[in-house]
């Protein structure tokens, strides 16, 4: 299991103006600080898709930063099976993969390319670098497009690569930022099809969505943030009977709550 235990996180303001100019707007600001987390606990077993729900600043890209290291909580652990990620820091980060807002791919090479660069960064053998971005050009109908250059790419295309890049090295735990935002209806059936299949080879995935339809199709357990704190976990059914069969009438209540 990979589990997050009373994460805290706080980012300090400017100035003594902007901090003035917030505070009778969002609870969250308090002396010169904005406390984007707060006690936040969650976790996802190995073969699960967790949905982490929120508004636009609810503080899940923060949350899904902290859990991918690449932002450092205040306070608060990270464990996965009961062992602190701390002990071991370096197995951890191989251990997952990460698709953030941004793609951080080179605009100047091919995705092919792309893909090869960050599979020797990752440390695969090469024997077996070409075999697994194959496989993942075919899982991810990359075929047609895979050895043009990476910035003549459509939206679709550029995070088709991204995902796969995230995945290169087999991670058992993949963390998703909005992986469909922007994307036609075919390359976001790719895209939840691939996530189905990750889910079938045991990895945990969580990851964060405005679509409540990806979150029936693929989610057994779920997680609605607000304001910096969770205001719901549980299991997806749990939620559906709480808005009387109307995810999302549910969902938007747990939102209400803390306006």
């Amino acid at each position: 299991m990979l589990r997050l235990c009373n994460i805290n996180k706080r980012f300090a303001l400017k100035d003594a103006k902007q901090s003035n100019a917030l505070c009778a707007s969002d609870s969250r600001v308090s002396g010169r600080f904005f406390y984007a987390l707060k006690d936040i606990n969650m976790h996802c077993q190995s073969g699960q898709v967790v949905a982490l729900l929120g508004a636009n600043g609810a503080g899940k890209t923060t949350l899904l930063r902290i859990l991918s290291t690449a932002l450092k909580a205040d306070s608060g652990e990270i464990y996965i099976h009961e062992q602190s990620v701390e002990e071991n820091l370096a197995q951890y980060r191989k251990s997952i993969g990460f698709l953030s807002g941004s793609t951080g791919l080179y605009a100047r090479l091919t995705g092919f390319e792309n893909l090869k660069y960050f599979a020797q960064l990752y440390g695969l053998q090469t024997a077996d670098i070409e075999p697994r971005i194959d496989f993942l050009v075919k899982q991810l109908a990359m075929t047609s497009f895979i050895h043009r250059r990476f910035d003549d790419y459509s939206t679709g295309m550029k995070q088709k690569v991204a995902i796969a890049r995230a995945v290169l090295h087999q991670p058992k735990w993949v963390i998703l930022d909005e992986p469909t935002t922007g994307l036609d209806i075919k390359a976001r059936e790719v895209i939840l099809s691939f996530i189905e299949k990750l889910k079938q080879q045991g990895v945990g995935v969580i990851f964060s969505t405005h679509d409540l339809s990806e979150v029936e199709r693929l989610c057994e357990q779920v997680f609605v943030i607000d304001q910096g704190q969770v205001q719901f976990s549980g299991e997806l059914q749990q939620l559906v009977a709480q808005g009387n069969g109307n995810l999302y009438q549910s969902v938007l209540s747990y939102m209400e709550q803390s306006a």
